[in-house]
């Protein structure tokens, strides 16, 4: 075989690798997305009383779970698209991700420590939930307060930025992006719902919509024939002539 029948086999197996890597990005995304869904149906209210529940812990560990796929899933979404989202859909794309790092120790802080805290450390229990609930902490938080602060702003510009650059850009389904910038608007609304209902204004969109661009991205289909067929059939030529 010669170096020019190695070299398509080479770049045979790098396509077939980049097509499995967007698969599994696809996944992650839906993944993300899912857990997303479990968070806005059945997140418990943010209170001292509901931390040693089972459906407290269960929540931030899909919660936890959610921020690890959504920072792989993101990725692959943005890859697929970069050259067509442009500047909007890598501003969107960054201030997800950020805020998908922001959650995820939050979350597992959440699902792992402060049920053991509840009776130990009543007051720093409180002070963390306070957080999310606008309540005064009593006990010194450091840097964590301004942390969750500035996700806020990230879990609206984001989505808000990556859906118009889905949107626009075309590859992705178009209205799998207008339903995350739309259901990106719908957060500042939740706020004014009581607090047991807020995570279903919040969250519900988005996780549909991420839900539906992953699984977009999953199931796209490649031309098999234009990454795997060419290698194929140098290596035959290349081996016959080497006869």
């Amino acid at each position: 075989m010669n170096a020019k029948g190695k070299n398509s086999i080479k770049e045979s197996k790098t396509k077939m690798t980049a097509s499995t890597l967007m698969r599994l990005a696809g996944l992650s995304a839906m993944l993300a997305g899912l857990c997303m869904v479990i968070m806005g149906l059945f997140h418990p209210v943010n209170i001292p009383e509901a931390v040693t529940t089972t459906t407290w812990v269960n929540v931030h560990i899909a919660a936890t779970a959610m921020s690890f796929f959504g920072l792989f899933g993101m990725a692959g979404l943005y890859a697929r698209q970069a050259e067509k989202s442009g500047w909007l859909g890598l501003t969107g794309f960054v201030l997800m991700s950020l805020w998908f790092g922001i959650v995820m120790p939050f979350s597992f802080t959440e699902a792992f420590i402060l049920p053991r805290l509840a009776t130990v450390l009543p007051e720093f229990v409180a002070g963390f939930l306070g957080m999310f609930t606008g309540v005064p902490s009593k006990v010194e938080l450091g840097v964590l307060p301004t942390l969750w602060n500035l996700s806020g702003p990230m879990f609206i510009l984001g989505p808000l930025l990556f859906g118009i650059a889905t949107f626009r850009a075309g590859v992705l389904p178009r209205w799998a992006g207008g339903l995350l910038a739309f259901g990106a608007l719908l957060i500042p609304v939740g706020a004014m719902v009581p607090a047991e209902y807020q995570p279903e204004v919040a969250l519900l969109t988005i996780a549909l919509a991420l839900t539906w661009l992953g699984y977009a991205l999953f199931s796209e289909r490649r031309e098999r024939s234009s990454e795997v067929v060419p290698g194929k059939v140098s290596s035959q030529l290349s081996q016959t002539e080497a006869k």
